[in-house]
């Protein structure tokens, strides 16, 4: 081989694995298997439980011998179902990423799947951020009244300190003498529920003479009216179109998590952190600045499996660019979730194959070369790149042919993603 071409190949190399430190790995699937039926079994929640708490060697790139060990306990924000969450999904990653609401151990979320009063009761314990306590060996120990308590400790037993401490919340009725953990919660019982959780129950007792402008308010019993009222006033849950409410209607796991996320917005959280402003530069080396709407500055760490939203789609966390208006919200002092509410500047997408980079005197990356689909042939492009250009997935499959997507702004390469 010409020695011009080899040192020229050894540079390119080169100057890949420096920018690999700039890269970031989309999540891909993990290794449970699901269960699709619209009831939930006893495996569906040992699904839930090993999503919940496994040790997840998770998948980088599609590519089986990348992986990387996530922590006992790590957030898991994407799913393989995410096309079926739709208006959903920002209510889902935002409970997701505290721990809330989770998917299944085999990468999906199953927003269509109708959600039990077991599962409800679940999840407002963990919204009142209780779950330490619920799945303490003391809660766990308690010896529950209910008529099916044995039941519900052979098919849920993990699931007997949620239930003490929702008692003990006064999330039951007095007269409540069974749970019924697999039957479905309906849109009402999730409402009165999750106003007992944010501790407005005195309030909500208190409107229950107001007149509900309902088609169906006569399905409503009568000591629930002011629960219901209070979830309208607190914007927890809504009506319909058709100005029915449908108390009795089966809530999915997506609707469930609206409700849940609107909930949380009701509840202060020590641990989590909502802040707006503008980026200060594009997120570097694990971090990113905001300047907040008073002008003050806070730097964030980025949780590495971070979910970044821009223009209503899901995105990666290279496409934010200095000067974008975003919203943000951390967990455990990390960034987990990143809105961009107003772009600074647009930028345009090219995809196609990887031919090579042209690089200066000093080995540095100038320009990038692809081929696309021209008029039943194929374009040759050249394009100029930025200095802090960015390679987003495995570098080493960056060879000739490897499918890419460029992002330019002003026409300048700022990153390549592997696809």
């Amino acid at each position: 081989m010409n020695k011009t071409l080899v040192k020229k190949a050894a540079i390119t190399s080169m100057a890949l694995l420096t920018l690999a430190g700039g890269a970031s790995s989309a999540f891909a699937d993990g290794k449970g298997k699901g269960h699709d039926s619209e009831s939930k079994s006893k495996q569906d929640w040992e699904d839930q439980r090993k999503w919940d708490d496994r040790d997840d060697d998770n998948d980088y790139n599609d590519d089986k011998d990348n992986k990387k060990k996530k922590e006992k306990g790590g957030i898991h924000l994407h799913f393989k179902d995410e096309k079926e969450l739709k208006w959903a999904l920002e209510h889902i990653i935002r409970l997701a990423s505290k721990g809330v609401f989770t998917g299944y151990a085999d990468g999906t979320f199953k927003p269509q799947q109708k959600i039990t009063r077991i599962e409800t009761i679940v999840a407002a314990v963990r919204l009142m951020g209780l779950k330490e306590q619920a799945e303490s060996a003391e809660e766990m120990a308690t010896k529950l009244n209910f008529k099916d308590a044995e039941q519900l400790k052979r098919k849920y037993p993990w699931a007997t300190g949620y239930i003490a401490v929702a008692l003990e919340k006064d999330l039951f009725a007095e007269t409540d003498d069974v749970v019924q953990p697999d039957k479905s919660a309906t849109r009402l019982f999730a409402a009165t529920l999750l106003v007992k959780a944010l501790g407005l129950e005195a309030e909500a007792k208190a409107k229950n003479n107001t007149e509900l402008n309902f088609k169906d308010a006569k399905n409503i019993p009568a000591g629930s009216v002011g629960y219901v009222a209070v979830a309208l006033e607190k914007g927890i849950i809504t009506g319909y179109s058709d100005k029915t409410f449908r108390p009795n209607q089966p809530v999915t796991r997506a609707e469930l998590a609206a409700i849940l996320d609107r909930t949380d917005n009701e509840m202060p959280d020590h641990d989590a952190q909502a802040i707006t402003g503008k980026l200060k530069a594009a997120p570097a080396n694990g971090s990113l600045v905001v300047v907040k709407p008073d002008g003050t500055e806070t730097t964030l760490a980025i949780d590495s499996n971070v979910f970044v939203f821009r223009n209503n789609v899901k995105s990666d966390l290279s496409s934010l660019l200095a000067g974008d208006e975003v919203f943000i919200r951390t967990y455990q002092n990390k960034v987990i979730f990143i809105e961009v509410k107003k772009p600074s500047v647009d930028y345009t997408i090219e995809s196609g194959k990887f031919n090579s980079f042209t690089l200066n005197a000093d080995g540095k990356i100038t320009a990038v070369s692809i081929s696309k689909p021209f008029n039943g042939g194929e374009q040759v492009l050249v394009l100029n790149v930025a200095p802090d250009m960015q390679v987003v997935g495995k570098v080493t499959k960056l060879n000739p042919g490897q499918a890419v997507e460029l992002k330019l702004v002003n026409n300048v390469v700022t990153s390549i993603k592997v696809k």
